[in-house]
C-alpha cells in the first residue's frame, strides 16, 4: 500500500468535519475568546480602581498634612486624571493584559512592575523639566512616596487574585486551551510533559499529528500520563483541528518542518481563528532572555546571557543584607525559644554546622538548628541502605528515625533554617538560590555542580516552592539549573512570597 493510499484510508476512518462539527469548533473558539475578552475587561477595571484609589489617597494625604495648592481642588483633580491616564496607558502599552501574558505569574508581574516604574520615572523627569510652568513638585513627591508603592502593591495583588481565580476555574475544566500538537514522538512527549508540569497555563492536548504518519493503523501516544490520539500526518492538521475543535496548534521541535511549511500552516489556520505556537527548540530559558530578530525573512531567537554581574548582583546583595537583618530582628524571640528547647531536650549542641559548597566552589560552614540526634552524620550510610536510597543523589526521608521530637516540629515549620540568616549576612549564602550541596553531592550529574556554583546558594529556591522534598531528583536538578540560567530580582521576590505560603502550609516539609 502506498503512502498516499494509507493516508486516504486513515482520513476515511476519521469522522468527516461536517457543518455541525465546524460550527461546534467555532463555538468553542468563541467561548475561549469570550472569556479572554471578559477577563481582560475585568483586569482593566481592577487596574483602574487601584490606580484611582491610591491617587485619591495621595491627594488626601497632601491636603491633610500640607497646604492646599494654588491651583486649588480643580487643578488637583486635573492632575490626578492626567497621572491616572498616564499610568493606565503605560500598563496598556506594556501589554500587561495580553492573553498570552495574563495569569502567567512572573512575566505578568514583571511587566506590571516595569510599566509602573517607567510611568513614574517619566512623571518625575517631566516635573523636573517643567516644574515652574505646569506641574507642582510637591504633588509629585506625594505620588512617589504614597501612590507608587501602594499602587504597585495593589496592582500586583489584583493580578494575583485574578490569577488564582483562573486557576480555580481551570480546576473545574473551564478557561482551558485545547491544543493540537504537531511533531515527532519524542518532541511531542516533551511538550505534553511541559504542559502537564505547568497545569496553571491551562493547556489541554486533544490530539497529535505526527509528520510521516501514514494512518495504516490507529495508534495513540502516551505522554504526561495521558493517552493522546494520533489523528494524522503533517498534511492532516486542518482536518484534525476541525475534528477536535482545537483553538491552538503547537508545533514541537521537528527538523521535517521548514519555514515555508509553517507559513502555509499559519495561512491555513487564519480563517478558523486558531492560534499557532512554535517551540523554539531551547528549553528551560525564561522569556526575558529570549528575543526575536528577523534576518532576511528568517525569524531568529536570540538567547541573552544570564545576568550575574554588575548592577543586578549589587541589587541582590542589598536585598539580601537588608532582608536578613530585618528577619533576624523579627525572629530573634522565636530563635531563642527554639534554642532553649533543643538544649533542654538532650543537652546536645543547639546548632548543626556542616561543610557546604558555595559560590565558585568555595566551601563554607552552613548553620542550622539541630533537628537530629548528635551522631546523625555517622548513621547516614545505614539509613540509605535501610531505605534503599544508596544510589539517590539527594537523601531525605519523612520517617527518618534520627530526627528528634523538637526537630520534627522545627523542620515542619522550617524554623531550623533560620540560623542561615547569619550565612546570608556573611555573604556565604543568599536569601534565594539553589540549596547548598554537601561536598561531592551531585557530582555524578554532568555539569550540574559547575552551573550551580555560578550563583550563591540560597535559603529558599525554586524547588522549595514547587513541592520541596516531594519533588523527584530530576525535577530538583531541572529547577536548580533553571534558576541559575534565568535569575532575576522579580523572580526572587516571587519565590520569597511563595516560600511564605509554602511554610505556612508545611507543604512537603520533613
Amino acid at each position: 500500500m502506498s503512502i498516499e493510499a494509507g493516508r486516504t484510508r486513515r482520513l476515511r476512518a476519521l469522522p468527516a468535519p461536517s457543518l455541525e462539527t465546524t460550527r461546534d469548533s467555532t463555538e468553542r473558539h468563541g467561548t475561549r475568546r469570550q472569556w479572554q475578552t471578559i477577563h481582560t475587561r475585568l483586569l482593566c477595571l481592577t487596574d483602574a480602581a487601584v490606580v484611582c484609589a491610591v491617587l485619591a489617597l495621595a491627594q488626601w494625604v497632601r491636603f491633610a498634612f500640607g497646604e492646599v495648592p494654588e491651583a486649588g481642588v480643580p487643578g488637583s483633580i486635573l492632575l490626578v486624571v492626567v497621572v491616572a491616564g498616564c499610568w493606565l496607558t503605560a500598563l496598556s502599552l506594556a501589554r500587561t493584559r495580553k492573553p498570552t501574558v495574563i495569569g502567567r505569574g512572573e512575566e505578568e508581574y514583571r511587566l506590571v512592575t516595569r510599566a509602573t516604574l517607567q510611568c513614574f520615572g517619566f512623571i518625575a523627569i517631566l516635573s523636573f523639566l517643567i516644574e515652574s510652568f505646569v506641574i507642582d513638585l510637591d504633588a509629585v513627591r506625594i505620588y512617589l512616596g504614597v501612590a507608587l508603592p501602594l499602587g504597585l502593591a495593589g496592582l500586583l495583588l489584583g493580578r494575583l487574585w485574578w490569577r488564582r481565580e483562573i486557576g480555580r476555574r481551570r480546576e473545574r475544566g473551564e478557561f482551558r486551551t485545547s491544543v493540537l500538537v504537531i511533531g515527532g514522538d519524542q518532541a511531542v512527549k516533551a511538550m505534553v510533559e511541559s504542559f502537564t508540569r505547568d497545569a496553571d497555563a491551562g493547556y489541554r492536548v486533544v490530539g497529535v499529528c505526527t509528520p510521516g504518519y501514514t494512518g495504516e493503523q490507529i495508534r495513540t501516544l502516551t505522554a504526561g500520563g495521558l493517552d493522546i490520539p494520533v489523528l494524522g500526518g503533517e498534511k492532516d492538521v486542518l482536518h484534525a483541528v476541525k475534528l477536535t475543535g482545537a483553538d491552538t496548534v503547537a508545533v514541537a521541535t521537528n527538523a521535517q518542518w521548514g519555514n515555508s511549511d509553517l507559513a502555509d500552516l499559519a495561512w491555513d489556520l487564519e480563517p478558523y481563528r486558531v492560534d499557532l505556537v512554535v517551540a523554539p527548540g531551547v528549553t528551560d530559558i525564561a522569556s526575558p532572555r529570549l528575543s526575536m530578530y528577523p534576518v532576511g525573512g528568517l525569524p531568529l531567537v536570540h538567547v541573552e546571557e544570564p545576568q550575574y554581574r554588575g548592577s543586578n548582583r549589587m541589587a541582590k546583595t542589598v536585598f539580601d543584607l537588608v532582608s536578613a537583618t530585618l528577619a533576624l530582628l523579627a525572629f530573634a524571640p522565636v530563635m531563642l525559644c527554639v534554642a532553649a528547647l533543643i538544649k533542654v531536650q538532650d543537652r546536645g549542641p543547639v546548632f548543626y554546622r556542616q561543610e557546604r559548597v558555595g559560590l565558585n566552589g568555595a566551601t563554607f560552614r552552613m548553620w542550622k538548628f539541630r533537628s537530629m540526634v548528635t551522631d546523625a552524620d555517622t548513621m547516614i550510610d545505614a539509613m540509605r541502605r535501610e531505605t534503599d536510597s544508596s544510589r539517590s543523589v539527594f537523601y531525605k526521608s519523612s520517617s527518618d528515625p534520627r530526627i528528634t521530637p523538637v526537630g520534627r516540629f522545627i523542620r515542619r515549620t522550617s524554623i531550623d533554617e533560620l540560623p542561615q540568616l547569619f550565612n546570608v549576612l556573611t555573604r556565604d549564602m543568599s536569601l534565594v538560590g539553589p540549596r547548598p550541596l554537601t561536598v561531592g553531592e551531585g557530582r555524578e550529574i554532568p555539569r550540574f555542580v559547575d552551573r550551580r556554583m555560578l550563583v550563591r546558594p540560597g535559603m529558599t529556591g525554586l524547588w522549595q516552592v514547587s513541592g520541596r522534598s516531594n519533588l523527584s531528583e530530576a525535577d530538583r536538578v531541572r529547577l536548580d539549573l533553571f534558576y541559575v540560567a534565568n535569575w532575576s530580582m522579580v523572580q526572587d521576590l516571587v519565590i520569597v512570597a511563595k516560600t511564605v505560603r509554602a511554610v505556612l502550609a508545611s507543604d512537603g516539609a520533613y
